[in-house]
C-alpha cells in the first residue's frame, strides 16, 4: 500500500518509474509526482525509496525535489519579501518558485526587502501559502506548560507591551518589556522560560530561569567568574545594569539577590568596590 504524501513536506516515497527526464514516485493520494534528474541522487533506480520535498512548480504542477526548504507546512519561518505585486508579497524560501503570502493574510502591509515571521499552510485550491496573521494558526493559550519550563522562542512581533513570540512551534506568548534586558530583533532564535500562565490562559515568557533553580545558577556562575579571575571581580551591587548583564545576562536585582544569597553563606566577601571569594 502507497504512503499518504503531504504537499509542502518532506516524505519518502518509493520510485515507480524511470523515464528519460527523470524518476516517478509514488505518492499515494496525490498519485504519481515527478523527480526531475536534476535532482535524482546518483545510482537511484525503481523500487528505491527516496526522501524528497513535494512542492508546485510554476505551472501549478506537483513536483518533487532532494533540495530542502527553508520551511516546511506547518512550520513559521522569518522570511525575506523579494516582491509585491497586485496579487500579495512572495517571499524567498529557497524554492525555484516563490512562497506567496496573499494580501489577506498579511498582518500588516509587507514590503519588498522586509523581512516576516509566516506560518505556511496548504491554501483550499491545494497551494503551498504562508501567513504572518500567526494568531490564525497558532494557539494563544496553554494549560499545559509549567512555570519555568524552558522552551524555543522565536521573536516575532512588536506591541506596546513588549514582543511576541512563537513558543515551540506551537503557540504564542508575550514577553513583557519588563523582561527584557537585551536588545531582541524580529525572526531571532532563542531560549526562554514560561514565566506563567495568566488567568485568561495566555502565555507570559521570560528570557531567565525563574525561582530558586535560577537562583543557584546564577550563584555558582558568581562563583566560577570569581575562580577564573584569582578570587575577585570588580562586579558589586553598584554596578551598571549593563555590566551585570554583559556578563551575566541578568537583571541587576537578580544579580544583588545572588549576592545577598552568597554572603548570607560566608561564600564571598562584599567591599565597595569588589567581591572576594572566600
Amino acid at each position: 500500500m502507497a504512503k499518504q504524501a503531504n504537499i509542502g513536506q518532506v516524505n519518502r516515497l518509493k520510485v515507480v518509474k524511470e523515464v528519460e527526464f527523470g524518476l516517478y514516485l509514488d505518492a499515494g493520494q496525490l498519485g504519481e509526482v515527478l523527480l526531475p534528474n536534476r535532482y535524482v541522487p546518483n545510482g537511484a533506480k525503481v523500487g528505491d525509496e527516496l526522501e524528497v520535498f513535494i512542492y508546485q512548480d510554476s505551472q501549478d504542477r506537483l513536483v518533487a525535489t532532494t533540495d530542502k526548504p527553508m520551511a516546511s507546512v506547518g512550520e513559521v519561518a522569518f522570511l525575506r519579501v523579494k516582491q509585491v505585486n497586485r496579487t500579495g508579497a512572495f517571499l524567498n524560501w529557497g524554492m525555484p518558485k516563490d512562497l506567496m503570502v496573499p494580501y489577506a493574510e498579511q498582518r500588516v502591509p509587507m514590503e519588498e526587502g522586509r523581512s516576516y515571521c509566516v506560518y505556511l499552510y496548504v491554501d483550499q485550491s491545494g497551494r503551498i501559502a504562508a501567513s504572518s496573521k500567526l494568531s490564525l494558526f497558532l494557539k494563544e493559550t496553554n494549560t499545559d506548560f509549567k512555570s519555568g519550563q524552558e522552551v524555543s522562542l522565536l521573536v516575532a512581533s512588536r506591541s506596546n507591551m513588549g514582543y511576541t513570540a512563537v513558543i515551540d512551534g506551537t503557540h504564542l506568548g508575550l514577553i513583557h518589556n519588563s523582561d527584557i534586558l537585551q536588545p531582541l530583533r524580529m525572526g531571532q532564535k532563542l531560549k526562554g522560560y514560561i514565566k506563567g500562565i495568566r488567568p485568561d490562559l495566555k502565555i507570559n515568557l521570560t528570557l531567565q530561569k525563574q525561582g530558586r533553580e535560577g537562583r543557584e545558577e546564577l550563584a555558582d556562575q558568581i562563583l566560577a567568574h570569581l575562580e577564573e579571575n584569582g578570587g575577585r571581580s570588580d562586579l558589586v551591587d553598584k554596578s551598571s545594569p549593563e555590566a551585570i548583564f554583559k556578563q551575566y545576562r541578568v537583571s541587576k536585582a537578580k544579580y544583588k539577590k545572588a549576592l545577598g544569597q552568597l554572603y548570607k553563606v560566608r561564600k564571598i566577601a562584599i567591599e565597595e568596590d569588589h567581591i572576594e571569594l572566600l
